[in-house]
């Protein structure tokens, strides 16, 4: 008996070390073949996925080709699109695979419009409009945010009078300019840009075609516009999702009185995470408390700064940031053994932290889908219609981390999970 026990035992610790084994060089041939960011102009020929992987990889862009079409079937990602493109050897699968399949997307879209690229009418002569929706990436804040806006237009329009296009450029701002690109091609009516590099390439898009943004913090700084006056004068209008920075630093004297360094952490690339850690900065100052700010340039290194950030503060600030949001359990599984507490922007974020004051973007979604109506149906001008914001914002708690981290929550606020 004790011999099977042992065999039992060894076909167990086997097994596990192959699954490591197997993972391990999963993740080495899924990962970017070198840092070198030279872009090379390559040709992909209609044929197979091994066609594609065998072209890729003698460019060098790819590690394995097995590697390669494993990941291209599990994620289903296999109608990839034909065509010249610029790649670069620090892509990595998951960018050149994201690439083509938005690609595709937006060539299907325009292969699949109406004859003269405009929105058509029904039988009875009601208008159908054409809806292009650009989100940057996935996440809850976001999902809530496009949500809310096709219920709004939905109700508004009638479900048979408005048609969306919708589609995730997989937090890749090449991605979103193929995307925007391919629905002024197809002439859409209206679109709808959710998050700042999506409302970017969008701009860049079109000076024509509506747009609406939402899920944006700053305006000003993500059109560039330096004497920000609310309006952009242009073709865009939308909401913002920067809650009152004043009222987020009060959270964070309430919950630790004793703080002595505040890390902000967001990410280097998404200007309007900037434009919040330079508000909360001046906050901290105000009341004459260090801070610090701990930068991630993507996703890789949101692990390995914010443990920096959490052997060197006692409480972490981390703003209304995409990267963050999309990388959130990561944050989660450094800063709560660590013991740091997190106070974030926005409900997904808290996901990591103790508190946030934080609006719904449900409801910032439903807000941006009445102003499309307001141009679409009631000709209203985007360039002159004020950017709205949700006025009650709440403020929230997550009790499993405020539980695990000895933390007391005083009276006024809302439990994360009865938050709608």
């Amino acid at each position: 008996m004790k011999r099977f026990r042992n065999i039992a035992l060894a076909l167990v610790v086997i097994s596990f070390f192959l699954v490591v084994a197997v993972c391990t060089f999963y993740n080495i041939n899924m990962a970017k073949v070198s840092n070198d960011n030279t872009p090379k102009e390559v040709t992909i020929k209609a044929g197979s996925i091994n066609s594609i992987a065998n072209t890729l990889k003698e460019n060098n862009l790819i590690k394995n080709i097995t590697i390669f079409k494993v990941y291209t079937r599990l994620t289903n990602k296999i109608n990839l699109k034909a065509g010249t493109y610029n790649f670069s050897e620090d892509m990595g699968v998951k960018k050149i695979v994201s690439l083509l399949t938005v690609t595709a997307l937006a060539a299907s879209l325009t292969a699949c419009g109406s004859s003269n690229g405009k929105s058509g009418s029904d039988s009875s002569g009601k208008k159908t409009y054409k809806i292009g929706i650009c989100q940057l990436v996935e996440h809850n804040a976001l999902d809530a945010a496009t949500k809310g806006f096709k219920k709004a237009l939905t109700d508004k329009l009638g479900k048979d009078n408005v048609e969306f296009d919708e589609q995730n450029a997989q937090g890749e701002s090449t991605n979103c300019s193929t995307i925007c690109n391919g629905f002024v091609t197809n002439g859409v009516d209206l679109i709808m840009a959710n998050a700042t590099g999506a409302l970017q390439a969008a701009v860049s898009a079109t000076n024509e075609i509506p747009i609406v943004g939402t899920s944006v913090t700053d305006y000003g700084t993500a059109l560039n516009i330096k004497d920000w006056k609310g309006t952009s004068g242009t073709n865009v209008t939308g909401t913002a999702d920067l809650a009152p920075i004043d009222k987020q630093e009060d959270m964070i004297l309430e919950i630790k009185p004793d703080v002595k360094k505040v890390g902000i952490l967001f990410c280097s690339s998404e200007p309007n995470s900037a434009y919040q850690a330079k508000l909360m900065e001046d906050e901290l100052k105000k009341d004459k408390i260090e801070y610090k700010e701990y930068t991630a340039s993507d996703s890789n290194e949101i692990q390995s700064v914010t443990q920096t950030a959490c052997s060197e503060v006692d409480a972490i600030y981390i703003p209304t940031d995409n990267t963050m949001a999309s990388g959130i359990e990561t944050v989660k599984n450094v800063v709560i053994p660590a013991g740091i507490p997190v106070f974030a922007g926005e409900k997904g974020i808290c996901e990591a932290g103790v508190t946030a004051l934080s609006i719904s973007y449900y409801n910032l979604g439903y807000q941006t889908g009445e102003m499309a109506y307001k141009i679409l149906k009631e000709g209203a001008d985007p360039g002159k219609m004020a950017i709205e914001t949700d006025k009650n914002p709440t403020k929230l708690y997550n009790k499993e981390n405020c539980d695990t981290l000895g933390i007391k929550i005083p009276d006024g606020y809302t439990e994360m999970n009865d938050a709608k």
